[in-house]
């Protein structure tokens, strides 16, 4: 499913090592509440930040029952939002960096989440299941994820939306949620320390929307391909209300 490197698969493991540690304490307490918060805002939807299957819904009311159609509009609109917040918390330059690049991380993930999530029920998946929010997670760190199940004692039987049908208990996915946090956060100060042109005014900005923008469309090329139409939008014609094929 996806290709690894040596140095890919140390931090991911060091990531899973500290996720599988039962303390909820300091750093670890502050990875399980960034995962809380994450699915929270990106998939269930918080105060003004609507849910991913609100999201879905109007995008294919939008485009009149036209699943793939809908798809392009939520992944078109979700760069737009990453880019514009990549921007608006990068324009400052060095003096604000320290106070807005933990903002914009946690608003970029909220973002890909919810987008990631939109796709998949479009899809005809299920976003209360959760292995499927699981999944969805797990779609963001890209090449870590079959490493991360591989170390859980987790098969990566294809796609990601595999995991629906492993049924696998609660624990299990708790640990690979956890280890999905550490590593997001690795990746989040690794970015940081790489972003020299944010030290810049304005210049920033635009690095910042930019490297937002590319990361997004990742992902989005990642929801598509782990979620592709779910088997029962195949077999059976879908109950009213739910997504359905173009």
């Amino acid at each position: 499913m996806f290709g690894l490197d040596k140095k890919t698969v140390r931090d991911t493991r060091s990531a899973l090592e500290q996720a599988q540690d039962p303390a909820e304490t300091g750093y670890r307490g502050r990875v399980t509440q960034v995962i809380e918060n994450i699915l929270d805002f990106g998939i269930d939807g918080k105060g003004p930040f609507e849910s991913a299957a609100d999201v879905a819904a109007k995008a294919l009311r939008h485009r009149d029952g036209n699943v793939e159609a809908a798809i392009k509009d939520v992944v078109d609109s979700h760069t737009k939002l990453a880019g514009a917040g990549g921007f608006l918390t990068s324009m400052g330059g060095f003096f604000t960096m320290t106070v807005a690049m933990p903002v914009n991380v946690l608003e970029f993930y909220a973002i890909s989440t919810r987008m990631t999530a939109a796709v998949a029920r479009l899809r005809g998946y299920d976003l209360e299941q959760p292995q499927i929010r699981s999944a969805i997670l797990l779609s963001l760190v890209g090449a870590d994820a079959e490493d991360l199940l591989a170390k859980a004692g987790i098969v990566a039987s294809g796609r990601l939306s595999d995991l629906a049908a492993q049924r696998l208990p609660g624990p299990a996915l708790m640990v690979v949620n956890k280890a999905v946090g550490f590593r997001l956060l690795r990746s989040a100060g690794q970015a940081t320390l790489g972003r020299f042109g944010k030290s810049i005014p304005f210049v920033g900005g635009l690095v910042g929307a930019g490297l937002d923008v590319y990361l997004v469309r990742r992902i989005a090329d990642q929801a598509r391909s782990e979620f592709p139409l779910a088997p029962s939008q195949i077999t059976r014609s879908p109950a009213p209300g739910a997504p359905t094929a173009g």
